[in-house]
């Protein structure tokens, strides 16, 4: 038995100071007691041991530290009208939200009460779990003593350590990140001008490591984080966040964070990574985009170890109970924001494609991993039928294997389909052009019961060829001799140098595509393709590779990111105010990128244009978008159709023309349109303006 008292300094020597913190550790768990009301009943002690006060047993003690993480909030006590004396005066807060956690002096940080969080307007803004300062010191203190990257690299099984991720990365990324908290403006102007040297480290694979990592190396609080325990309170919650314009939210559950799984909470870090991209990239205003994840527990029994992580410590909520939950959202963030796009982002398979159904023809709304990663894949095909000198509707009679059937392989596959039936071909005739390999092989009719119905129409027959259901890839391959060899499974190194052999025998100028994210993830290397394919091969993958060689002669890696499309579909579809993102504005987008790249750098095998000057990739992908949003009747925005309608007037419709001979002004990707024009002038440029000092409340 303890108890709660005035320790004299006397009543201990030098030999007694391991008792004395272990003391002190007592009496701050004996304060939660106190608080919670688990104290025992007042007695006295023995004479001698310096203490008086309320006793708590042991088992008392037991139960403090089972809640001490718990919901339930730790109160101050008083004794006869006088505070603790471990209790300063209260600190006068004259702020709401937002200004609250960028004071130093009263942040506490995930240490706010519920109440507290309530009455200073931060809930939403900060991680659902509550923690005490004394496990803010621990990880204060473990940081300091060993950084995330030096315990990594004694993990032999760390996944980003074996991906190739350099200490340098993360030096890199923790120095940007500290710019961006300090200075917005000169962190987007010096990302925008370096953007190719920078994509890899604030985007993949960097940003991986960032979402592994997120609850520990949590410091400053971004964006919004709304949770299940939210339910009722959204639209509440969404007003704490202070900018009443809002024109891009991108959003996850943090359920399948590119090839890491389920990060839960910890997947704000690709919600923060991608609308880096929407500003650098597109042009964004960067305050008027929000990064959000929707908590909802994680069913990854490391998180729920891990005494640093910030989200919900409980298992996912499914079902009906989790849609109502992404519902409130949706609800919520167009309540407020009635006009903002949502980007979905890394849902697993089984509610990705449920929730774009769900949503997408009743609001601004796209899935990056489905839409974004189809639109980015269309155009490296394109742009490889382009560099063997075929048009794009050949891409038809193009037969292809791919591995991964989740929600981006299917993406994908759906899309080709698309365009194989735009050039042509019936909808039977465009689903047998494809081989779908899922974890347990090739996917045949055997088997169709237990795939979902978009996956079916896939299944090859039952008595296809030799071929059984379940086959490998290497058989598959060898046998079909695809034209295009796609990856999508997440799986790591699975094509075998006699799997790309067997495709580069069956065709001159195999198109790689080993899409799977980050890099150690990605179905084979670069080096591999060029090797095993002889230096025939045109190659694209997810993350970034170096460039390869065979015999002397150097093949280009390219990098079929969604970085591509996203951005700038977004800023098209926001331009034009769209109603809807439709299947029409997201082929445009494809085409447009496609078109982006030069002859010459086609005839050396580079079928994506380099990243060195992004923004007019963006622009031009997002005057192909609002084009297509105007012919079919979603775009509502004035100014935006007027500019439209100026470029339908002077060359017709022509989406893939980026001229303007009349105007005479010359760009490196050729004459501009006044579309064009249109879309460089409406996007943000970080640089420093004047200020003016505007009392509160007005403008406002």
């Amino acid at each position: 038995m303890i108890r709660l008292a005035r320790v004299s300094s006397t009543s201990f020597n030098s030999s007694s100071r391991p008792a004395l913190v272990d003391l002190r550790n007592r009496i701050v768990l004996a304060s939660r007691a106190r608080a919670l009301g688990t104290a025992g009943a007042p007695g006295s002690s023995p004479e001698g041991d310096g203490i008086d006060g309320p006793l708590i047993s042991d088992k008392g003690l037991q139960a403090i530290e089972a809640t001490s993480s718990s919901k339930n909030e730790p109160r101050w006590r008083y004794h006869r009208g006088v505070p603790d004396l471990r209790q300063e005066l209260p600190t006068y807060v004259r702020d709401l939200g937002k200004p609250v956690l960028a004071d130093p002096l009263v942040n506490k940080g995930t240490a706010f009460l519920w109440s507290e969080r309530e009455r200073f307007h931060l809930r939403g803004l900060l991680p659902a779990r509550m923690v005490t300062m004394e496990e803010q010191t621990a990880k204060v203190l473990e940081e300091y003593r060993e950084g995330a990257w030096d315990k990594a690299a004694r993990d032999p099984n760390d996944e980003m350590v074996s991906a190739g991720l350099t200490p340098d990365n993360i030096r890199k990324w923790e120095y940007l990140t500290g710019i961006q908290g300090q200075n917005e403006t000169l962190y987007y102007r010096v990302l925008m001008d370096n953007f190719a040297e920078m994509a890899s480290v604030v985007y993949t694979p960097t940003v991986g490591w960032a979402c592994l990592n997120f609850s520990r190396m949590f410091r400053v609080a971004r964006g919004m984080y709304f949770s299940s325990r939210d339910k009722g309170h959204m639209v509440s919650i969404a007003y704490n966040w202070p900018s009443h314009e809002v024109d891009a939210i991108v959003v996850t559950d943090g359920s399948r964070i590119l090839g890491l799984g389920d990060l839960g909470m910890n997947g704000m870090g690709i919600s923060i990574g991608k609308l880096d991209l929407y500003v650098a990239a597109a042009g964004f205003h960067p305050a008027r985009v929000l990064p959000c994840v929707i908590d909802v527990g994680t069913n990854n029994p490391k998180l729920r170890k891990d005494k640093s992580y910030l989200g919900l410590n409980q298992p996912r909520i499914e079902g009906d109970e989790y849609l109502q939950v992404v519902d409130e959202f949706v609800a919520a963030v167009k309540a407020r924001w009635p006009k903002v796009l949502i980007q979905f982002e890394d849902f697993r398979t089984e509610y990705a494609y449920k929730l774009l159904e769900r949503y997408r023809y009743d609001h601004l709304c796209f899935n990056d991993d489905i839409q974004g990663t189809a639109a980015t894949a269309l155009a490296g095909i394109y742009a490889g039928l382009a560099a063997i000198g075929k048009p794009y509707s050949d891409i038809r009679h193009m037969r292809f294997v791919v591995c991964g059937a989740g929600s981006a392989g299917m993406g994908v596959i759906q899309w080709l389909c698309k365009a194989m039936e735009k050039h042509g071909a019936d909808h039977d005739e465009a689903a047998r052009n494809f081989w779908i390999l899922d974890a347990d092989g090739l996917l045949t009719e055997a088997r169709v019961s237990g795939v979902d119905k978009l996956t079916q129409r896939f299944a090859r027959p039952a008595a296809d060829g030799e071929m059984a259901d379940g086959a490998g890839v290497e058989e598959v391959v060898t046998k079909v001799r695809p034209d295009v060899l796609l990856g999508l499974s997440g799986a790591g190194r699975i094509w075998s140098p006699k799997t790309i052999e067997a495709l580069a025998e069956g065709t001159e100028r195999p198109l790689i595509f080993p899409m799977s994210n980050p890099s150690h993830k990605s179905e084979c290397s670069a080096e591999d393709a060029a090797k095993y394919a002889k230096g025939r091969g045109i190659f694209a993958s997810g993350s970034p590779f170096e460039d390869a060689a065979f015999d002397g002669k150097v093949l280009p890696s390219n990098q079929s990111n969604n970085l591509y499309v996203f951005p700038g579909l977004a800023l098209g579809a926001k331009l034009c105010q769209a109603t809807l993102v439709t299947d029409g504005m997201i082929m445009a987008a494809s085409e447009a990128l496609a078109a982006c790249n030069r002859p010459e750098d086609l005839a050396k095998g580079r079928i994506y244009p380099g990243l060195s000057d992004v923004r007019s990739i963006s622009a031009r992908v997002a005057a192909a978008v609002m084009k297509q949003a105007h012919l079919e009747g979603v775009a509502t925005r004035e100014q935006a159709i007027a500019a439209i309608e100026k470029d339908l007037r002077a060359f017709g419709d022509d989406t893939e023309q980026d001229g303007d001979a009349r105007d005479g002004e010359e760009g490196e990707d050729g004459m501009k349109t006044f579309l064009y024009k249109y879309v460089v002038n409406e996007m943000y440029f970080p640089v420093y303006t004047p200020l003016a000092y505007v009392p509160r409340g007005v403008l406002e």
